[in-house]
C-alpha cells in the first residue's frame, strides 16, 4: 500500500484502473477532463476520445456487452448529448460492469447551466453514486463496478467542480483483473425493439425496488452519531463543510445519492432533534424525504444556485461567516481571448463589418464580451450552424446578411456536422466559419479527430474539414490563414452577400498549444502613435492606454500575432523578429 496526495480527478482515474477496467470511452469537458488524461498513462486499460459524449457511451455499452469492465466520461451538459443511449442502457443492462463518469458544475465555473445528474439518473433509474473526497474517488468507483454487475445496471458516478479538482490523501491498491465475461446472444436483452423494452422495463422497476432496500446496507451510506440535537443528511463535497463548520453534529454522509436508502434514512431521522438536507442544487434528496412524511430543513434556507461553502452553512446557522473581505472590493478581471488568439483575427473582421455571429461553446464565446462584441447567441455545442440556419428559415435570406456562425473544430466534429448537413438538405444559404485552432482549446489542448493524434498520443489520420464539408454537399468552401484579416473581409464580404451556403475555415494553432514558437514582438512607437485607439478594438490584453493617450505593449505578454500592427493606419506599431 503506498499513500499520494492526489486530485479527485486523478484518484478515480486511480480506481477505475484498480477496478480492471479495460476500456474507456470520454469527450473532454470541464471538470472531467483530466480523468481520461490520467487514465491514458495506465497502458492498461484502452482509452480514446470520442467526437461526442454520445458516441463515448455507446462505444462503452459495446464493450461492456462485450463482456469487460469499460468506463464513458463526461461532464454534466455532455451526459444531455448522452442521454438517448443512457435511458436504453438502463433497460439493456449489462455484461461487463459499465460506470458514467458525469461531472457537475455548480457555481458555473465552466459551464452554460447548473444541471442536476441526481435529476437524471432518477429519471433513467439509473443508480447515482458520490465521493466527498479523492479517497472515496478512488474507492466509490471500485464499488460503482460491483453494484453494476450485480445488479446489472449502468451506474452513474457524479462529482463536481470542487471535488473534481480538491487534493486529498489517497491509499494506493494494485490492478485488480477481472475475468472477461462471456458474451451470450439474448436479443431480448440487448434488442430494444417493444416486445423486448416492456419485458425490461420490468426489470428495471424490480432492479430498482432491490436497490433501494438494499442500499441502507451499503457501506458508502455511513451514519455519523455524535450531538443528536441537530442532524445533517448530506452527500457529496458538502460533506466537508458540514463536518468543518460542526464536527460534533450528527450527520447521515450518503455515498448512494439514487436510489436513497430510506430505512436508514428514517432510523438518523427518528434520533435526532433538527434535521437539515445540505445538498447543492436542486432539492433531489430533500423532496424525496419530505414526501415519506420527514420534516426536514433544506432549499427554505439553503439556496439553489452556486456552490455551496463552509461560510455559506455558517450563515444560514449562526448569522456569521469568515469572509474576509468584501468581493465587491476586488479588481474586475473580465475574461478575455489570450494574446495572439486567431480567433481575435477573425471577430476583429466581423466586429468590423458589423456582423452577428450565431456562436458555439468553446473559447470563443469570449467574442460576446466589449470589444469584439460579435456573438449574439451561445446555447450548446454545435448550435450555432442550426441557429444561423433558424434565423434565416424564420426571417428570410436578407436577413443573415449580417449574420454568420461561427464554431471550433472539435465542436464542429462533436455535433456541427449534422447541422451542417441540415442546412444543406433544407436548401440554406448562410455563411459559417468554422475556427480551426487545432485543438479542443476550451478544456485544455484535448487532441480530436482532425489533429492527427489520439489520447495516447499515437499517429493517426486527420479529417480534413474543407473535404468533410464538400462530402457531405457544401459546394463553397475555403480556407484561410487566420491573421490573414484581408482575405477574411474580402471573403466575409463576398458569403454574406451571396446566394449559397459557404463555408469559411479559419485555419491558425492555438497560441498556447505545446511547442508554439513566437519569433516576433510587437513594438509600439509613441512618437508616431496618432492615439486613434483602433488597435485597441481587437481587445489584445498586451495592449493597454498610457495616461497621454499613446499605447504601450507588454513585452511579456505579446506572443507577436502583429494584428495590432495591422490595425494601425499609421505604423506605430513594428512587428521585430526577437
Amino acid at each position: 500500500m503506498e499513500k499520494k496526495i492526489m486530485l479527485g480527478n486523478e484518484a478515480i482515474a486511480r480506481g477505475v484502473w484498480e477496478a480492471g477496467v479495460k476500456l474507456s470511452s470520454a469527450y473532454p469537458g470541464t471538470p472531467s477532463t483530466e480523468i481520461s488524461e490520467v487514465l491514458a498513462t495506465y497502458k492498461e486499460v484502452y482509452t480514446e476520445w470520442a467526437p461526442n459524449e454520445k458516441v463515448a457511451l455507446e462505444v462503452a455499452i459495446g464493450g461492456s456487452i462485450a463482456g469487460v469492465r469499460t468506463l464513458a466520461c463526461m461532464k454534466h451538459v455532455g451526459l444531455n448529448v448522452a442521454s438517448d443511449p443512457l435511458y436504453t442502457f438502463s433497460y439493456t443492462g449489462v455484461n461487463g460492469g459499465c460506470v458514467i463518469v458525469v461531472a457537475d458544475d455548480p457555481g458555473l465555473a465552466s459551464s452554460q447551466n447548473e444541471q442536476d445528474t441526481r435529476m437524471i439518473a432518477r429519471s433513467a433509474h439509473i443508480p447515482c453514486i458520490e465521493p466527498s473526497d479523492s479517497q472515496e474517488a478512488k474507492d466509490f468507483i471500485k464499488i460503482a463496478y460491483e453494484i453494476s454487475e450485480k445488479y446489472d445496471t449502468p451506474v452513474i458516478y457524479r462529482t463536481t467542480t470542487k471535488l473534481a479538482h480538491s487534493q486529498s490523501i489517497v491509499e494506493l491498491y494494485d490492478r485488480v483483473e477481472v475475468e472477461d465475461k462471456s458474451y451470450t446472444r439474448d436479443f431480448t436483452k440487448y434488442v430494444m425493439m417493444p416486445s423486448s423494452a416492456i419485458g425490461r422495463h420490468k426489470v428495471v422497476e424490480a432492479r430498482e425496488i432491490s436497490l433501494a432496500e438494499d442500499c441502507s446496507n451499503l457501506s458508502i451510506n455511513k451514519a455519523e452519531y455524535n450531538d443528536t440535537k441537530i442532524g445533517f443528511i448530506t452527500s457529496g463535497i458538502a460533506y466537508q463543510y458540514v463536518k468543518e463548520v460542526c464536527p460534533n453534529a450528527s450527520v447521515l454522509k450518503l455515498g448512494m445519492v439514487n436510489p436513497l436508502p430510506k430505512k436508514l434514512i428514517q432510523e438518523f431521522a427518528s434520533k435526532v432533534d433538527t434535521l437539515y438536507v445540505f445538498e447543492e442544487l436542486e432539492p433531489v434528496i430533500e423532496e424525496q424525504i419530505k414526501s415519506w412524511g420527514i420534516q426536514v430543513v433544506g432549499k427554505d434556507k439553503f439556496t439553489k444556485q452556486g456552490e455551496y461553502s463552509a461560510n455559506l452553512l455558517k450563515k444560514v446557522l449562526f448569522g456569521t461567516d469568515n469572509i474576509v473581505f468584501d468581493k465587491a472590493e476586488t479588481p474586475n478581471r473580465p475574461p478575455i481571448l489570450c494574446p495572439g488568439c486567431p480567433h481575435r483575427c477573425v471577430f476583429s473582421v466581423l466586429n468590423k463589418l458589423k456582423i452577428h455571429a450565431a456562436g458555439d461553446i468553446g473559447c470563443y464565446t469570449l467574442g460576446a464580451v466589449a470589444p469584439l462584441n460579435v456573438i449574439d447567441t451561445t446555447i450548446c455545442m454545435g448550435a450555432s450552424i442550426s441557429t444561423l440556419h433558424g434565423l434565416e428559415k424564420a426571417k428570410g435570406k436578407d436577413f443573415i446578411k449580417n449574420w454568420v456562425a461561427v464554431i471550433g473544430d472539435s465542436t464542429f466534429l462533436h455535433t456541427g456536422i449534422n447541422s451542417l448537413i441540415n442546412m444543406v438538405y433544407n436548401k440554406a444559404t448562410g455563411t459559417v466559419i468554422i475556427l480551426d485552432n487545432r485543438t479542443t482549446g476550451m478544456t485544455g489542448h484535448q487532441e480530436h479527430a482532425a489533429t492527427g493524434k489520439t489520447l495516447k498520443g499515437e499517429e493517426t489520420y486527420a479529417i480534413d474539414l474543407a473535404e468533410l464539408c464538400k462530402a457531405v454537399g457544401v459546394k463553397n468552401v475555403c480556407t484561410i490563414d487566420s491573421f490573414d484579416i484581408a482575405s477574411l473581409e474580402r471573403k466575409i464580404k463576398e458569403s454574406v452577400n451571396g446566394a449559397e451556403l459557404t463555408v469559411i475555415i479559419a485555419k491558425a494553432p492555438c497560441a498556447l498549444l505545446k511547442g508554439q514558437k513566437f519569433p516576433y514582438k510587437c513594438k509600439a512607437d509613441a512618437e508616431k502613435c496618432k492615439k486613434c485607439g483602433m488597435c485597441l478594438k481587437i481587445g489584445c490584453p498586451a495592449l493597454t492606454k498610457q495616461a497621454d493617450g499613446t499605447i504601450k505593449i507588454d513585452e511579456t505578454m505579446c506572443n507577436g500575432c502583429g494584428l495590432c500592427a495591422k490595425y494601425c493606419k499609421f505604423g506605430a506599431i513594428e512587428k521585430v523578429e526577437v
